[in-house]
């Protein structure tokens, strides 16, 4: 602690004329200079907070397509800018996952490289086992969002893919609706007739 004592004789004061009711003063208008400043630091800070709605929920649905496991994995890995019809920017140069252990799912914009980390894959076993972890097109909510697809052989030449989603934070009671349309919209309407004429293979 700074006292008129401890600057008298210092280079603060060389000559010791402070006195004790001048350092009064001085330690007087600083604290309420201290006092002001938090006032309005913690009004401020009131009045940028809110309540945020939270729950959680889990979609879980089976489609079949034509096709072995490993055929189905690999059409719904790698470049998905085909039939993932959900971006960003409206039109992205490439959508695509990396189906590995700390593989992105990125969205790029452009040549430039400028995009979007949609989530990042935790488990990649081809053919059996795919899981990521991001907010997808909720980014910029406190979201937890985990997604995974198990691949199963069906019949001869058929895969029963599982998907599961399950999803916590700011989220309300109508989104679970949302993303389950989101998601059949996905795999039925666009993937299944993506993969089973084969198109994954010309990428």
């Amino acid at each position: 602690m700074i006292t008129a004592r401890t600057l008298r004789g210092t280079s603060l004061d060389p000559k010791g004329i402070i006195s004790k009711a001048y350092f009064m003063r001085l330690h007087a208008t600083c604290l309420a200079a201290t006092a002001l400043l938090l006032s309005c630091t913690t009004s401020d800070l009131a009045a940028g907070v809110r309540p945020l709605a939270t729950g959680a929920f889990a979609v879980e649905f089976d489609v079949t397509y034509s096709g072995s496991p490993e055929a189905i994995y690999d059409g719904i890995t790698g470049d998905i800018s085909a039939w993932w019809d959900h971006s960003f920017s409206g039109h992205p140069l490439r959508i695509y996952i990396e189906p590995k252990p700390g593989g992105g799912f990125f969205e790029i914009f452009n040549e430039a490289g400028d995009g979007v980390l949609h989530a990042t894959v935790i488990y990649a076993h081809r053919g059996k086992i795919l899981r990521f972890e991001g907010p997808l097109g909720l980014a910029g909510r406190a979201i937890q969002n985990v997604v995974t697809y198990t691949f199963e052989k069906a019949g001869e030449d058929s895969t029963r893919l599982r998907l599961e989603v399950h999803m916590q934070g700011e989220i309300d009671e109508r989104m679970a609706g949302v993303v389950e349309q989101v998601w059949r919209h996905f795999l039925i309407e666009r993937f299944k007739p993506y993969v089973e004429t084969g198109a994954y293979r010309r990428r």
